[in-house]
């Protein structure tokens, strides 16, 4: 499939092959054994905190459920909102755990299973119905869980300014015209949303003028 996928965006653009010559395959690191309701709390975490800020607070948070790999949501439910919250969640971020665990109750986050059966745009409807999750969750959660092939966050700053970066503009797409420039990439949005994220950190490593 990356290969596929390698094939395809080299052919739309000299620029895109370039940035594959330089990088190489993809690597998205899909977690396929993880499921959505793990995902989403995690993804909660991470909202607005340094990556390791997030994980130590999640290290908290199992380890006030021991005997589990990861707690279920009966027994976050069960658990005192202010012991939840002292492992470092925000009041907004409680809610939202919570909020993730009676939607994963109810039915509306499907397992891994059900999740197959269900179109990125369905997954998208179904899981923004939960507090503190809007679409690019949502997407990341495609891409990286689910192992989705063709999705582009539009709304995403760091794969705009990828494409901004990449194609030497002077300002970012907007959100609906990246979206018509994203169908070219077509079936391989996702490994085309990575390359995106390669070229923002390539424009880094080499300095200001890169991205003037």
């Amino acid at each position: 499939m990356s290969r596929e996928a390698m094939r395809h965006l080299s052919g739309t653009e000299p620029r895109f092959a370039a940035l594959i010559q330089r990088v190489g395959p993809p690597k998205l690191g899909v977690e396929r054994g993880r499921g959505l309701y793990e995902a989403l709390i995690r993804a909660i975490a991470h909202q607005q905190l340094h990556g390791k800020a997030a994980e130590s607070i999640l290290a908290r948070f199992v380890a006030l459920f021991p005997g589990e790999d990861f707690p279920s949501p009966e027994r976050v439910l069960d658990t005192s909102g202010d012991v939840v919250r002292a492992c470092g969640f925000s009041a907004a971020k409680l809610a939202a755990i919570q909020d993730v665990c009676a939607k994963t109750l109810d039915g509306t986050v499907p397992d891994r299973r059900r999740a197959s059966r269900l179109s990125d745009a369905e997954l998208i409807e179904r899981l923004t119905t939960i507090r503190g999750v809007g679409r690019w969750t949502v997407e990341m959660l495609l891409i990286f869980t689910l192992g989705r092939p063709d999705v582009l966050p539009v709304d995403d700053f760091g794969v705009r300014e990828g494409y901004r970066v990449l194609f030497e503009l002077d300002v970012q797409p907007k959100p609906k015209a990246f979206a018509e420039l994203g169908l070219t990439w077509a079936p391989h949005r996702s490994v085309a949303t990575w390359y995106f994220y390669r070229a923002v950190e390539e424009a880094r490593r080499q300095g200001p003028a890169s991205r003037a």
